[in-house]
């Protein structure tokens, strides 16, 4: 009996001993590490502007989700869309700030705008801004500053490429209705779009376009000037108004160009640009980096690795234009 009196008592013992020595080692777990071990959800609020910023927002959440982001586990979105508003962008992003967002996600030029005025501290991120140093939105690619960086569309001789295949596609082309708005910047774009045009022997007809709206009569006034072709910037007013432009050229049979694939998958006949999708699939690793603690001025902003040619044969043969083969094996993409 007292040989197991003495077993008991030693097994006691080691339990006491065990676990003091555990709440030993856990009281020296710093509070911070034990806050880590419980996965935080990010809250990303994200700053719409249109139906297109929506249809390209899901290649961000393909670029999230293989970064291991999963929503509803550790990660949930803050929806605010201005449907094509600009004046909304401003009081929309307030709310976003008073939501208390981890980082606020963007794009154009008036959506990053629209959020540094509402706040300086809570980090932005953009999936697409076509010259974000003309714009004022970073001090340089290389180091952003501020609370700002994301993915630049802008590239060297896009709208000279333009002009080129628009007139391979239609040599015969003289005079084009060149679409851009000058709210995001775009009069760099012009002035590099007038020096390709005179390059290539051809006028460009300036259509300045400020609000959808400018668009109701311009178009039909524009053909005065007699254009035989039709060219556009990459801007969200514009963008946004596509099925007017892309109606607008069918119905006057004009060749025309665009600088978002949008234009060509809704009807229009090309379209030259950055590969919009892989920009913003790749902007998803801006935001991860910022919530694993990098600050956004010391991201660099990436600019275009990868650019698609988009052709609409429909869309040719509606309008009685034949594209040249030497074109056609170009193309990234042909829809038929």
């Amino acid at each position: 009996m007292r040989q197991q009196a003495i077993v008991r008592e030693k097994t006691m013992t080691r339990k006491i001993n065990l676990w003091v020595l555990t709440s030993v080692l856990l009281a020296a777990v710093p509070p911070t590490q034990a806050q880590q071990a419980m996965p935080k959800i990010a809250r990303i609020g994200v700053l719409a502007n249109g139906p297109v910023f929506l249809a390209r927002f899901k290649a961000f959440q393909e670029g999230l989700r293989a970064l291991g982001y999963v929503e509803g586990i550790n990660i949930i979105y803050e929806y605010r869309n201005a449907e094509s508003k600009i004046d909304r962008l401003s009081a929309l992003a307030a709310q976003l700030v008073q939501a208390e967002v981890d980082v606020i996600y963007t794009a154009s030029a008036d959506g990053v705008a629209a959020a540094k005025r509402a706040t300086q501290t809570i980090p932005i991120v953009f999936g697409t801004v076509q010259d974000p140093v003309a714009s004022g939105l970073v001090a340089s690619l290389a180091r952003p500053g501020g609370n700002v960086t994301g993915m630049s569309a802008l590239a060297v001789d896009l709208n000279g490429k333009r002009l080129e295949l628009l007139r391979e596609v239609a040599p015969r082309v003289t005079r084009i209705a060149f679409l851009w708005s000058p709210i995001h910047g775009a009069q760099a774009i012009l002035k590099d779009a007038q020096a390709a045009a005179q390059g290539l022997k051809v006028q460009l007809i300036s259509l300045e376009v400020r609000e959808h709206r400018d668009l109701d009569g311009m178009l039909d006034s524009a053909m005065k000037q007699r254009p035989n072709a039709l060219s556009t910037v990459p801007d969200p007013v514009i963008n946004n108004a596509r099925g007017p432009i892309v109606g607008f050229a069918a119905k006057n049979r004009l060749p025309a160009m665009y600088a978002a694939p949008e234009f060509v998958e809704g009807g229009g006949l090309m379209s030259y640009a950055p590969n919009y999708a892989d920009l913003w699939r790749r902007s998803a690793s801006h935001v991860d980096k910022i919530l694993k603690g990098t600050k956004p001025a010391d991201i660099p902003v990436e600019q275009p690795m990868r650019f698609e040619f988009i052709v609409n044969l429909k869309t040719a043969k509606q309008i009685g234009l034949t594209i040249p083969p030497n074109v056609l094996v170009r193309a990234d993409r042909v829809i038929r």
